[in-house]
Formats: C-alpha cells, structure tokens, sequence
C-alpha cells in the first residue's frame, strides 16, 4: 500500500503534533485565500458607506458657511454639494476632485469643468461598485437633484445614456449649455479592474430654487 505524504506542524513543548494531509492544506489555503478576496470585496462598498457618515459632517459646516470643511484632518478634498437620484432613493455627498482619496469615499466633482448649477458641462464621476452602481437604472425623464453648497437647489432631468471608450472625451466637452454629466466605469458588472469603457448619464438642467429649509 502506497505510503501518504503527511506535514507535522509542531507547537511549544507539551502541545501536540498535528499531521496535515497536502489535499487539506491545499483546501485550507484556497478557503484563506478565497475569504481575503471576499472580504476585500466587502471593504470597498462598507468603506464608502461608513465615510459618508464623516462627509454629512463636514457637508452641515458647508451650508453653515466654512469654506472647504475637510471631513477628516489629513484628507486633501472636501464636499462641494450633494446629489439625490429620486429614482433609486440614494442621495451622496459630492467630493472636490476626483483623485483616488476621494472617490475612494465618495463621487468626484471632475476639476476644470463647471460647479453643479452653473453654466457649462459639470462632471461627477464615482466608482461602478459602491455610489454608482445604479447609474444604468436611469433613463430619459428621470430626475437628478443636486444641492450647492450655498443651499440652492439644482433640478436635472436626464437626456440621454452613452457607453463610450475612455479616449472618448466628449463626455466632458463643455457645448454651451447647463449639463450634469454622471460618469462610472463600464460595464456595472464587471470582474476585472481597468476598463477601458466609461458609462455616461447626461443630464440638463431645468430649474433652480433658493435654499429650503432642512435641504435636499
């Protein structure tokens, strides 16, 4: 009878000797490996939603006046409004810049394009796993309100959708007009990092109101 091959894993003196079969080290390191993976799958979206209790912080000192609030004492962004989609009922506090820091956090204001309400192409980008996921449940007629941070509210009704490649910079081209523009990664489902294809809601302004009581 052929002889298995067993691995003695010893502890301090006095403790026994464990034998480990190669099958069930091998299953156990999958089954490490494959809660790893889950639970750095799980960081990202619970990182997101736990920041946004610290980013509704600094928002309030927005409205309240201070200028650039930062949400936490060595971040290098800082809430600039907040977006509320009607459709999905999710509503996020909007971050200056759109770098690692802060969309690891929350959407980015994309800088050089217009502030939320004013007059341009104002571009808002988030990842497609954790604030954008339901982006592609949005359609034409579909509202979009943004607050600013000096309590005006911004009503947007969405245009169009477009899946574009990444070179594609048309998405961002300011046309002479008052636009929201939401952009992720595509597509939503997607396994492997770096996509080279971006999902864009176009959305065009249609009305503007003084600050309300309690905000948006």
């Amino acid at each position: 009878m052929a002889s298995v091959v067993t691995h003695d894993v010893s502890f301090a003196a006095g403790f026994p000797r464990i034998r480990i079969r190669p099958g069930n080290l091998l299953s156990i390191l999958f089954l490490l490996a494959g809660a790893g993976l889950l639970l750095h799958g799980l960081w990202i979206p619970t990182k997101a939603q736990l920041a946004q209790i610290l980013l509704n912080h600094s928002w309030q000192r927005a409205l309240a006046g201070e200028e650039k609030p930062l949400p936490w004492g060595w971040a290098d962004t800082w809430p600039i409004a907040r977006i509320r989609i009607p459709e999905t009922g999710q509503s996020f506090v909007v971050l200056e810049g759109t770098s690692g820091e802060s969309m690891a956090f929350g959407p980015g204001h994309m800088a050089g394009t217009a502030m939320p309400g004013e007059r341009g192409n104002s571009v808002i980008s988030a990842h497609r796993d954790t604030q954008f996921a339901r982006l592609g449940e949005l359609y034409r007629g579909n509202e979009i309100v943004v607050e600013r941070a000096d309590g005006e509210i911004v009503s947007y009704r969405v245009e169009r959708q477009l899946i574009v490649h990444e070179s594609d910079l048309s998405v961002i081209r300011e046309e002479g007009d008052t636009r929201l523009t939401l952009l992720t990664c595509y597509p939503f489902d997607g396994l492997a990092p770096g996509t080279p294809y971006r999902f864009a809601l176009i959305a065009k302004r249609v009305g503007r109101e003084p600050r309300t009581e309690g905000g948006v």
